[in-house]
């Protein structure tokens, strides 16, 4: 078994954003060599996730306008008393609890099994950001 690593990075725009992120896994899964296996794509920060889920853009704007009801930036957090960044995040870390930070994509004959209608998104909760990560393993043969 031969396990690959990499890192992407990600500049986001909006306070909360979904990036589709599929082009450029079936980009660097392709260029590794192996056939089967299994992706890892993980999300190292506590603010920002990764999830599978539709790529249409309606659907986006509902699933951000949900999570904009679920956890509202405009209210007095006891965490935003006492941030360690400056920023009033504590809706983005509520947000948060409801999506994973990891997701595993099955590699088959050197292709990502994702169904037809899904897609793999990084999404961002606490932006805009100058710099976010995207960790990468690859395990396979």
């Amino acid at each position: 078994m031969r396990v690959h690593r990499h890192t992407l990075s990600i500049r986001t725009q909006q306070p909360i954003e979904f990036i589709d992120i599929s082009e450029e896994l079936r980009r660097w899964t392709e260029s590794q060599g192996l056939r089967n296996g299994l992706l890892t794509v993980s999300s190292p920060h506590t603010t920002a996730r990764v999830v599978i889920n539709e790529p249409d853009a309606a659907l986006q704007r509902d699933m951000k306008a949900q999570l904009e009801r679920f956890a509202p930036a405009d209210i007095p957090y006891e965490h935003n008393r006492h941030t360690v960044d400056g920023r009033d995040n504590a809706h983005a870390h509520l947000a948060a609890l409801f999506m994973p930070a990891t997701e595993s994509v099955m590699l088959a004959e050197g292709q990502l099994q994702l169904g037809t209608w899904q897609a793999v998104f990084f999404v961002e909760l606490d932006g805009p950001r100058d710099r976010r990560e995207v960790q990468l393993q690859l395990m396979g043969e």
